[in-house]
């Protein structure tokens, strides 16, 4: 198992736990936050010392510096339990966010946060060592019971290790929490999961084109060469035969190719738009589909992509998994929103959970920010809304 984090760590079975860096990581991690309390302790001392008016308020004031780069600092040293990279900032709105939580974190982190670290080391880490050393730093201690110690400060070991683990692992998901907001951190995972079906697609039309430009050319000029060179030999020959066989077989894998790219990426979609590419699919369904679906102008490529891929998936569930005898796909655009149902007179009964590709579809669909919903009972029909926002 991948362990990203302390609280992850926690999860281990004990040895392996008490064998990793997780414990020295996290006890490092509290000791770290004494860097922030130095500053702190300083303007205290001499506050306490002069009773300046003058002093306190160049206290605050280098308190106000600082706090910036505290919060900072409290990012830096998150690496030590989390290794999780937060997202970053890549507009100028969501930067100025982010620095108003680094400088939040920076002053509670001044404030409370680094005292409580070293209280959380020093009872966790200084307690088992102080009583392994009893017999060294006790000597006035009776044998026995400085032994007792030591023994009872050798099983507090692992104890303290799961303590520090544990506080350090909560800390570090509070810094989190406050860095990057849940909101903040499931708007990135979208955003990269667009990013991977931009690219993802992309890589699907440079295929397509290859495949079109290069394999599927020389199939049509063997194709033609074979049959020209059938011409030329005597028709009851073996060697006609043999080249009539290999003239099929020929034409039958140009065909596959063909079908194969069209499975790859459809052309027609890109030259025609969405209706005419639903109308092609659905022409090559084995199952009788009426297609009624009109646009007045093209939708952005994403949405084109999506709905094409939502309708090629259906009519093939449709085939595969629902005895029908006919289904009709019909839509439009209305209010910004790409609206599709994809209807059969199958048996009905489709269940995300059995495999049938509804699950795959819902993700696919809320990449785009869309929507799926499906009406199946047990019988027929079957009846799927699909709703995708137009905005470019």
């Amino acid at each position: 198992m991948l362990v990203r984090t302390a609280l992850e760590a926690l999860a281990q079975r004990p040895i392996p736990f008490l064998r990793s860096a997780w414990p020295w990581r996290s006890l490092a991690y509290l000791l770290a936050g004494a860097v922030p309390g130095l500053p702190v302790l300083g303007v205290v001392a001499a506050v306490a010392v002069t009773s300046s008016p003058a002093v306190l308020a160049a206290g605050v004031a280098v308190a106000a510096l600082i706090t910036p780069m505290a919060g900072r600092y409290e990012r830096w040293r998150l690496r030590l339990v989390d290794g999780v990279p937060l997202p970053a900032g890549d507009t100028a709105s969501r930067g100025r966010r982010e620095e108003g939580r680094v400088v939040a974190l920076g002053g509670l982190a001044l404030l409370v946060l680094w005292w409580m670290d070293l209280v959380m080391a020093a009872f966790g880490a200084a307690g088992p060592v102080l009583l392994i050393l009893s017999p060294a730093v006790q000597p006035e201690v009776e044998p026995v019971a400085a032994v007792a110690a030591s023994a009872a400060g050798v099983l507090l070991v692992p104890v303290a290790a799961y303590t520090l683990t544990a506080w350090a692992g909560a800390r570090g998901a509070m810094t989190r929490a406050i860095l990057a907001p849940q909101a903040t951190e499931l708007a990135e995972v979208l955003r990269s999961r667009a990013r991977l079906v931009d690219a993802f697609e992309t890589e699907r039309r440079r295929i397509e084109r290859d495949l079109h430009d290069g394999a599927q050319q020389r199939l049509v000029a063997l194709t033609m060469t074979l049959g020209m060179a059938r011409l030329d030999l005597p028709e009851d020959s073996p060697a006609a035969r043999a080249v009539e066989r290999a003239h099929g077989e020929a034409k039958q894998a140009l065909a596959e190719l063909r079908a194969l790219v069209r499975g790859v990426h459809s052309q027609v979609l890109t030259d025609r738009g969405l209706p005419a590419a639903v109308r092609d699919v659905a022409g090559r369904s084995p199952v009788p589909v009426e297609v009624d679906l009109a646009l007045e102008e093209r939708l952005p490529a994403a949405v084109e992509v999506t709905a094409y891929y939502v309708v090629t998936e259906a009519l093939a569930n449709v085939a595969r998994h629902s005895g029908a005898s006919a289904a009709r796909v019909t839509g439009g655009a209305a209010d910004g929103t790409l609206l599709l149902e994809i209807h059969d007179d199958g048996r009905g009964g489709a269940d995300p959970r059995r495999g049938t590709g509804l699950t795959g579809l819902a993700d696919r669909l809320s990449v785009v920010g869309g929507r799926l919903s499906l009406s199946s009972p047990a019988g027929g029909p079957t009846r799927m809304r699909v709703e995708i926002p137009c905005a470019s």
